[in-house]
């Protein structure tokens, strides 16, 4: 009576402790294990199979192979119909370029680049990395021309629970300089202000050598030459405004010893502070050469010799009318 219990009982524990198919299983790493393929796969179920699919990739194991399989391994599973069948996927997607171009960048930077880069890799194609990865490129190989700025670069993804990617970018990296640039159309003869610039990343290799770097080379100075909006300003361009202007009345300084000396003259050329022009003083008629200190104010030396009484080159005989 005891065996004919056992017996009872032996095909319901059967039932009960056979292997589920998995219709469905997302992997978190590369390689497939018995246990994806079923539950309650018995003491098999932590057996390696075989690699799975690529990151962002799926594979379907129809019922004829997951018989073998489970016929291999002991799992307590037959199929059902030859409709059977198991899907694994591995969530993925495209890695970032601009991961791969801050290791680019680095990588330049380490070989004695520019400090100031943009990275240009057209016809990028990104790898596709596991979403549960945190990949990160690093370059184990780079020829970098500093001339022309071309470079190769053997790039290696790597993260946890993903077997290496190995790939070759090629680009140019471009130097870029930080310059103060117009605003809007800077017409001749403007004194800049700070309102009227700004400080934008150009690509070094389109401004020339004598081109302002900062505001403060820039804010004051006048205009030789029109700007147009969002281009460098040369120094060459630049001047300091005039402090007196030609044929204006300026106050004259003359100190000799302790004792001082002022009086009048017309300037007979414009001149920025520091600047010497000529004078032609109204008391005497004397033409002396002065220093611009101030608006509308000039120094005379008295060491300094007297001007030729001629009429300066651009003197306009209108004003003598």
């Amino acid at each position: 009576m005891r065996g004919l219990t056992l017996l009872l009982f032996l095909p319901v524990c059967g039932a009960a402790c056979a292997a589920s198919l998995r219709p469905m299983t997302v992997l978190h790493g590369p390689n497939v294990y018995v246990h994806d393929l079923f539950d309650d796969a018995g003491p098999n179920a932590d057996r390696l199979l075989g690699p799975g699919p690529q990151p962002g990739g799926r594979i379907v194991i129809q019922a004829a192979q997951l018989d073998a399989i489970a016929r291999q391994f002991d799992v307590s599973w037959r199929q059902a119909s030859r409709a059977d069948r198991t899907v694994l996927e591995w969530p993925g997607h495209p890695m970032k370029k601009d991961d791969a171009i801050k290791a680019v960048r680095q990588a330049i930077l380490l070989s004695g680049g520019p400090g100031d880069i943009d990275i240009e890799m057209p016809g990028f194609t990104p790898p596709i990395v596991p979403d549960e990865a945190t990949a990160a490129p690093i370059v184990s190989r780079l020829d970098y021309d500093s001339g022309s700025g071309r470079f190769t670069a053997d790039l290696t993804i790597a993260g946890e629970s993903m077997n290496p990617i190995d790939m070759v970018v090629s680009g140019r990296a471009v130097e870029m300089l930080d310059a103060p640039v117009a605003q809007t159309r800077l017409l001749p003869d403007t004194v800049l202000r700070a309102g009227d610039l700004r400080v934008a990343r150009v690509r070094g290799s389109l401004v020339p050598s004598d081109v302002a770097r900062s505001l403060d080379q820039v804010v004051g100075m006048q205009l030789r030459r029109p700007v147009a909006a969002g281009q460098t300003l040369s120094l060459k361009d630049l001047v300091r405004p005039p402090l007196v202007h030609r044929g204006a009345t300026v106050r004259i300084l003359l100190s000799v010893g302790g004792l001082s000396v002022t009086g009048q003259a017309i300037a007979m050329d414009a001149g920025a502070e520091g600047e010497k022009i000529r004078v032609q003083n109204l008391t005497s008629k004397a033409f002396l050469f002065a220093e611009v200190i101030g608006p509308g104010q000039v120094r005379v030396n008295p060491d300094a010799g007297a001007a030729l009484p001629t009429l300066p080159a651009r003197y306009d005989s209108r004003n003598d009318r």
